[in-house]
């Protein structure tokens, strides 16, 4: 069985490591690809300031390559054993290449690694409900265009107020998203902050150069000044902040449920059940 990072040979209570640990190997596989990239990164680093040769940052760098490889065609798993997927990539690097697979925890804790992978796995989810939330934009764009000339009712406090079109209708939804778009921006802006240097948050004795992980390797817009900053920097679900699940709720009750403007294919109608619906016979 694998040594864990942190254990400094003293046994851990078996329930109170299950306790804590949950379902942390299973979550950790979303942040694996994010993790060799924060390592190549790091690695790279490590090398400029001569705590890495250029020949073991060369065979570290093909190894990485390897296992994030390994990673996007389903073949990489954290064993049984294994804390977290930062151990589990370090010791298929000291298995395949010896000690060199160890220097790449030089100047780095396992609470900036984290950091990293979660920082970069969120700025890679944002940049997908980005793309989502575009295509919606402009699927509705267009329908607002297609149907400005077909007449609906419009509603005030549940009853029918004044003459309106599906064209306004769409549009007015489709501004709502473009709202949501502008906060991803500063969710993404936010997000965007490189952790790494910090190491448990008070940096480390060796002289990391934290610009260059930050601009050259990570893409990051910035990196926290106070080191400290990277860990108290807690912010607000995204999903607590979009109109998009307003906007699905207002489709399944205005048009398609008690006011029922709009039939439903039968398809869509297999499926009412989840979307708080129900299509007549």
């Amino acid at each position: 069985m694998a040594s864990k990072l942190w254990e400094k040979n003293v046994e851990v209570n078996h329930d109170v490591e299950a306790y804590t640990v949950g379902r942390d190997r299973e979550m950790d596989m979303y942040l694996a690809r994010y993790d060799v990239l924060g390592s190549l990164a790091h690695i790279t680093m490590l090398e400029s300031i001569g705590l890495l040769s250029s020949s073991e940052l060369a065979i570290l760098v093909a190894e990485l390559r390897k296992i994030y490889a390994e990673i996007e065609r389903g073949e990489f798993a954290i064993e049984d054993g294994v804390e977290d997927v930062h151990s589990e990539v370090e010791l298929l690097l000291t298995r395949r290449l010896g000690d060199v697979g160890k220097k790449i925890h030089s100047g780095r804790s396992r609470n900036d690694q984290v950091l990293v992978d979660l920082r970069l796995f969120i700025r890679s989810a944002i940049e997908e409900l980005v793309h989502h939330v575009s295509m919606l934009f402009d699927t509705l764009i267009s329908q607002s265009e297609r149907y400005k000339h077909v007449l609906m009712p419009g509603y005030t406090h549940l009853q029918v107020a004044m003459p309106s079109s599906f064209g306004l209708w769409f549009g007015a939804y489709a501004e709502s998203l473009a709202d949501d778009l502008r906060l991803l921006l500063a969710a993404y802006d936010v997000n965007n902050r490189n952790p790494l240097g910090s190491a448990a948050g008070y940096g480390s004795s060796f002289p990391l150069n934290r610009t260059m992980t930050t601009t050259l390797l990570l893409a990051y817009s910035g990196s926290y000044i106070a080191l400290l900053m990277g860990f108290m920097a807690q912010g607000t679900p995204v999903e607590f902040i979009l109109n998009y699940k307003y906007v699905a709720a207002e489709i399944v009750h205005t048009v398609v449920g008690s006011f029922g403007l709009v039939t439903v294919a039968p398809l869509t109608a297999i499926t009412s059940g989840l979307l708080l619906t129900r299509r007549g016979a």
